[in-house]
């Protein structure tokens, strides 16, 4: 069967099918309950503990509603908690609880055994220039995201 074409160009449809491949490396690695979605959730809180909603959805580039409805999963879990502001009783603080601290360290490790297994197949000038060109692609966009051309 021959993949669908899409309205995009080759080398985006390319890129889309590697990151579909990425996906698929070493399930095995990845003993973890934890979605890459969730784990960038995680990251945040576990780095801006006291956070609010608002702060993280603005933080990892979601909008509220969504991050809302994860946050509620995450909490289910018991990986999440959600506490009064002490000097704002309605504003709410997000913090990790320990077994989400635990979670989190478990997903990371997990997620990074998996990437070394990326780069095991590379030479090291080849990682180099692999994680040099990753980076310059994702500054461009973050760069352009920050300042969105006027109307």
């Amino acid at each position: 069967m021959t993949q669908p074409s899409l309205p995009v160009s080759p080398e985006a449809q390319r890129l889309l099918r590697l990151v579909a491949r990425l996906r698929r490396i070493a399930p095995e690695a990845i003993a973890s309950p934890v979605s890459p979605a969730h784990l960038v959730m995680l990251d945040y809180l576990y780095t801006t503990p006291g956070c609010s909603l608002h702060d993280l959805a603005s933080g990892i580039g979601l909008r509220a509603p969504t991050v809302s409805v994860a946050i509620r999963q995450l909490e289910r879990h018991g990986w999440v908690v959600r506490h009064p502001h002490p000097r704002d009783r309605r504003a709410l603080q997000l913090f990790l609880t320990p077994k989400g601290e635990a979670v989190y360290r478990h997903a990371l490790a997990a997620h990074g055994r998996k990437f070394e297994t990326l780069l095991a197949g590379l030479t090291p000038e080849e990682r180099q220039t692999l994680l040099a060109l990753l980076e310059r692609a994702l500054q461009a966009v973050e760069a352009r995201d920050s300042h969105p051309p006027s109307t």
